[in-house]
């Protein structure tokens, strides 16, 4: 492997980073699904990996938002199982994902009545443990705890520009500590991977005057808004009455606002407060993309108590604006690498909309990198050297 130089995070408080002399260092750009993903694999074949984020914590859209009543999974509602390479990654880590009994979703018109009901036996509906974020938090332990030799994680860290000088990388970074904001850089990286939004990844590539070719293709990706609302009926925790509204913990929707409904206490592991997440559809929330948050609580509201009959004032009611929430035109093919410029890009939007696409296209980019110099298998590119710590929430 090509020898690199230790890669720098230049903060107020500069450090060196635990890059390895003689190892190839990459920086991977995004803590959602396919940026961990790819971040293990490239660490288990003894790559240096240092993972940035802007967040504060991984997760990405398998984000969850705490409350005083409870938690959210207020991005993926859940995920599918298909590939088995996704199989043998979730074996390693099996108490950070949990089957989930919502095997019937029942579609619903615009008043609450059953249209008909999807018997969906052939997926099973799997949710991360004790909130949709613990199986990346599992899953990314290893590489912030130094588990894995070499590897690091940064949150609350944007990178805003790349710069490749004498076949090193150099990124700027804004570093946020939940009040300030200040400039950073971290350099001396052999590889980048972009691991976030098609949108973001364009704007990026655009800004660092890099690869005309991929900003094009991305300006090909469609990815819709979302709304979601989260809402809470503590009262409902009461002696002698076990929930409000329907019977049914799922839903999809035709309301002309809502697509989907969940009853968050209905997961494994969740604590039995009535809580709802409720996710407008693509149509309804492009609409309102620029609305006030309090405006879009109000009309979520109003539609959900037109479906499911539940019209108890709540005692929490939050909504997020996710700008990039399900893909409608994915780019086709699982990543984007260009070896001589040690340029990945990787995303669920690649292939579609689901949690495993975007655990495949991470995957198969590390696998790219990794080709012909080392082969790592799939079950070993999540498992760490040594167990990971206990996800919590």
């Amino acid at each position: 492997m090509p020898r690199a130089k230790n890669a720098s995070f230049a903060t107020p408080s500069t450090h060196q980073s635990a890059a390895t002399a003689g190892t190839t260092s990459v920086a991977v750009i995004g803590a959602g699904m396919s940026g961990v993903t790819c971040a293990r694999t490239l660490a288990q074949a003894g790559y240096s990996v240092t993972l940035f984020d802007k967040s504060r914590g991984v997760g990405g859209r398998m984000s969850t938002r705490q409350s005083a009543f409870g938690n959210f999974d207020h991005g993926t509602q859940y995920f599918t199982v298909r590939d088995p390479r996704f199989t043998q990654a979730l074996a390693t880590t099996p108490a950070a994902a949990k089957r989930w009994s919502a095997n019937t979703v029942r579609v619903l018109d615009d008043t609450g009545h059953v249209l008909s009901t999807n018997n969906r036996t052939s997926d099973s509906h799997w949710v991360g443990a004790p909130g949709m974020n613990g199986l990346l938090k599992a899953w990314a332990s290893p590489l912030a705890d130094n588990s894995i030799a070499g590897s690091q994680v940064h949150l609350q860290s944007r990178v805003t520009l790349l710069n490749k000088q004498e076949g090193q990388w150099t990124l700027n970074i804004e570093v946020s500590d939940g009040e300030h904001t200040s400039t950073a850089q971290a350099s001396g990286f052999d590889q980048v991977v972009l691991a976030i939004p098609s949108d973001q990844a364009q704007t990026l590539l655009r800004d660092s005057a890099l690869m005309p070719t991929w900003q094009t293709q991305l300006g090909d990706v469609v990815v819709d808004p979302c709304w979601t609302l989260m809402l809470a009926y503590p009262k409902a925790s009461q002696p002698g009455l076990a929930h409000l509204g329907p019977q049914w913990n799922v839903a999809r929707s035709t309301h002309h606002r809502i697509s989907w409904m969940a009853r968050e206490s209905s997961k494994p592991g969740r604590t039995s407060i009535e809580r709802w997440t409720v996710q407008a559809n693509p149509e309804w929330s492009r609409e309102h993309i620029n609305d006030a948050p309090e405006r879009v609580v109000a009309k979520l509201i109003k539609a959900f108590a037109e479906v499911t009959g539940i019209r108890v004032e709540p005692g929490h009611a939050v909504a997020h604006r996710w700008l990039y929430a399900q893909t409608r035109t994915p780019l086709g093919s699982s990543h984007l690498f260009d070896k001589r410029q040690g340029l990945g890009l990787c995303g669920d939007w690649c292939l579609g909309n689901r949690v495993e696409n975007a655990f495949v296209s991470g995957l198969e980019l590390a696998l790219d990198m990794v080709q012909p110099a080392k082969a790592v298998s799939p079950a070993k590119a999540v498992k760490a050297k040594k167990p990971a710590k206990p996800a919590t929430s």
